[in-house]
Formats: structure tokens, C-alpha cells, sequence
């Protein structure tokens, strides 16, 4: 996987250069944040900051106000000068470089989105769109035609003639969006960039930017103060505090995992059945029937002796074929008794519940509403992941994850107790 930008030891800290010569010392000494401002009066933005953002990934950096995140963003491109550390982008470094190499990694291969739209009134969409072209020095039917295609990715060109007073607060931040791309960059900096529009509207540009990642590719790295949305758009999250990140991990993973008290009671508020996923609340099955080695002797045999009702049926490929049922295969054996090999081919069932391993828990609920099985958990080619119950559900909810599952000892597996019993429809 390739390393988009690599942040290495990276400190911010805002004074007087022996301001803030006291405040690195302090820094080393231990010291708080709010020790280091009432005691020399500089302020630490950032405190020896370690990350690296995949090329490709949607990267959360959020925190509460003060914690920091903004700052960070900011030295990805040097708008801020660092104190201390090293940043790079593709292995090429920031840290260090001359104004003019610096120049060209921000026209080149770094575009940034404000929180405030930043739009000429008196500019049109289309001149909007091409301005950071036009003052690189492009020439006019090259800007505006990557003006057009970036407008038209974000579903706004047939608007391009309008000006900004004539969109709503959604459509000009989308163009703001679309300026940004008119380059064509390698990595997106967005610093809160929806949080000035109204919830709605702020929803509608969250699954704008998910699918337009999906479309195009890009690296972003994200700003934001609200969990919920980092929660929604981002791959990995990097959270906050007094400067310091404190727990880098894919949502699940927070929630899941917290690092400390802090991120705990930053978490404790969360829908978390809107993160969790199939893949998360799943459990791998104790026993499935390969139909192309076992038949229906062995499957009788084995439902008899553990009390199952049905079993799920795969093939040597590990693919889902279905499920046949104990009171199917025990009528199907005691007609054919006399026969030797007993396929159950001929009485599986297709109707179980199947959802993909990225399903949010959220999701799930819909479907297993309707179901008298566990849900199967499928990838794309088709293979059996894993099955989840309402069981597994709740406990994947609950707050004290780890003691629940350690009480729950019942393995929910492609096979469960007449409670819950496939109908005869």
C-alpha cells in the first residue's frame, strides 16, 4: 500500500521564538497544554504528531475545538510552518523545500477545500471552477475544459453560466469542491468543509463525497469536529486532544477499541448501529455440509447430534449454495433407505437471508426482521464469511463488548434450536 502523506515527530507551537523555546522544554518535561500557556504564554497546536494517510483513503482528522486538527492540516501543505518534524507526500518532502518546489507540490499535487465557500460573486461557475488554472497560467480551452469535467463530476454543469448568489449553500460548496479538482490533484485537504451548511444539506454533501471518492480515487484527508460525519465518510480517523493524536483506527475500530477514557466518552454517544458492520457482529460457523463430500446421512447424523434443525450447504469453493432442512433430510433418507449415496443436491433451499460483509448493522435490522434464520454474511464471489443472529446483533451493540461476548458462549452457526425453526412456506 502506498504511503500518501507520512507525518513524522510533528510538532506546532505558537509564541515568541523564546516562548517557544520554553514550551518544547516543557513539552519533554511532561508539561499540559494549559501549563505551557499560563507559564510562557505560547500555545501548542500540535505535539509530536505520527501518521501516514494511504494513497486513496478518506482520512478523518477530528478532535473538539483547540484540539488541534486544523493546524494539522494545514502543515500537510505548509500554510503553517511546523516547529518541529517531518512531512512528506509521495516520499517527496515538504519540510525543508524550497518556496519554489513548494509552489508547484501545491499547484501539482495538493488542492484544498474551505470551510467558507470562498466564491467570486462576480466570477460565474464555470470562471469559479477554472480560477486556480487560470492563475497557473493555463491556457483558456485547456482550464475550461478540466473546469467543465470537474463541474460535471460533481453534477453541476449544466449550471456552470450561473453565478454563486444563484445556488444554494449545498450547490456553492460543491463548486468550491469542483475548483479543487480542476487540477486534477493527488491528495484533497478539506478543513471542515461542510460543517457551515445547514444538517440536511450537510447529509446530502457527505454522500456526495463518498460517491465521488468512489468515482474518482483520490486521497483525502478530512477535517472535522463531528463524529457522526467522521464516522459516515471516513476510512481510517485520527482523534485529538491538546495537540496530541491520540487513537488512529477505522471507525469500527474506535468504537470497538477505545485508547482511553477520553475517546471512550467521545464515543459514548454514537449510533453505533450505524458504523458496526456484518463483518464485525458475524461468527464463523461450527459445521456447513459440502455437498460434493458429505451427503444426506452425514448431515442427518450430524443435525441429530447437535440439535440442529438446518444446515447450511456449500461447495469445494467455499460457495453459499443454500441450506437443507432436518425434517427434509431425515423424510428424503428414511424413502431412500436402501439407497448408498444420498445427495441432499436435490433439497437445498435458496431462500435463507444473505447480506454483503460491508452491511451496517443498521442495515441488518431491516432484513433480519423478516427472517427465521441467521444471516449469512457473503462476499462477492459468492463465499460463506460467516453468519450473524439477533444474538450477535445485541452484542455487538452493547457498550462492554468484551465482558458480553465472554458471556455469550453460544457460537451462532448456520444452525440453530427450534426457536428458531425455518417455516415450512
Amino acid at each position: 500500500m502506498t504511503t500518501a502523506v507520512k507525518i513524522e515527530n510533528l510538532t506546532k507551537i505558537y509564541g515568541s521564538r523564546s516562548a517557544t523555546d520554553k514550551a518544547k522544554k516543557m513539552l519533554e518535561a511532561g508539561k499540559t497544554k494549559e501549563e505551557i500557556v499560563k507559564q510562557t504564554g505560547a500555545t501548542v497546536g500540535v505535539h509530536n504528531a505520527n501518521i501516514e494517510i494511504n494513497q486513496g483513503e478518506t482520512f478523518v482528522i477530528m478532535g473538539l475545538s483547540g484540539s488541534g486538527k486544523s493546524t494539522m492540516l494545514r502543515m500537510i501543505n505548509r500554510l503553517i510552518e511546523p516547529t518541529a518534524g517531518k512531512i512528506s507526500i509521495f516520499g517527496e518532502p515538504v519540510t525543508g523545500t524550497s518556496k519554489d518546489k513548494l509552489r508547484q507540490i501545491r499547484r501539482e499535487k495538493v488542492s484544498m477545500v474551505f470551510q467558507n465557500f470562498a466564491l467570486f460573486p462576480h466570477k460565474t461557475i464555470l470562471e469559479n471552477t477554472e480560477f486556480g488554472l487560470e492563475i497557473q497560467g493555463v491556457g483558456k480551452a485547456e482550464r475550461q475544459k478540466a473546469a467543465e469535467k470537474a463541474l460535471e463530476n460533481s453534477g453541476l454543469l449544466t449550471f456552470k453560466d450561473q453565478y454563486p448568489n444563484q445556488l444554494s449553500g449545498g450547490m456553492q460548496q460543491r463548486v468550491g469542491l469542483a475548483r479543487a479538482l480542476a487540477n486534477d490533484p493527488e491528495i484533497l485537504l478539506m478543513d471542515e468543509a461542510f460543517s457551515a451548511l445547514d444538517p440536511l444539506i450537510r447529509r446530502d454533501m457527505q454522500d456526495e463525497l463518498v460517491e465521488l471518492q468512489e468515482k474518482l480515487n483520490k486521497t483525502i484527508v478530512f477535517i472535522t469536529h463531528d463524529l457522526d460525519e467522521a464516522l459516515r465518510i471516513g476510512d481510517r480517523i485520527a482523534l485529538m486532544k491538546d495537540g496530541e493524536v491520540v487513537q488512529v483506527g477505522t471507525g469500527e475500530e474506535i468504537l470497538t477499541n477505545p485508547a482511553n477514557d477520553y475517546v471512550e466518552r467521545f464515543i459514548e454517544n454514537v449510533d453505533r448501529s450505524k458504523v458496526l458492520t456484518a463483518e464485525h457482529a458475524m461468527e464463523k460457523p461450527k459445521f456447513l455440509l459440502n455437498v460434493e463430500r458429505q451427503g444426506a446421512r452425514m448431515a442427518l447424523r450430524r443435525m441429530e447430534e447437535e440439535d440442529y434443525t438446518f444446515l447450511m450447504v456449500i461447495n469445494n469453493k467455499r460457495e453459499l449454495l443454500g441450506y437443507v432442512r432436518g425434517t427434509d433430510v431425515a423424510a428424503y433418507v428414511k424413502k431412500n433407505r436402501n439407497q448408498e449415496q444420498l445427495s441432499v443436491a436435490s433439497l437445498i433451499r435458496t431462500d435463507q437471508p444473505v447480506v454483503a460483509p460491508d452491511t451496517s448493522i443498521n442495515e441488518i435490522y431491516d432484513v433480519m426482521g423478516n427472517a427465521n434464520m441467521p444471516i449469512s454474511v457473503v462476499d462477492e464471489g459468492g463465499h460463506l464469511l460467516g453468519m450473524v443472529s439477533s444474538k450477535m446483533v445485541i452484542n455487538s451493540l452493547a457498550t462492554d463488548t468484551d465482558e458480553d461476548n465472554n458471556n455469550n458462549e453460544e457460537t451462532v452457526n448456520a444452525t440453530h434450536t427450534a426457536e428458531e425453526e425455518v417455516t415450512n412456506a
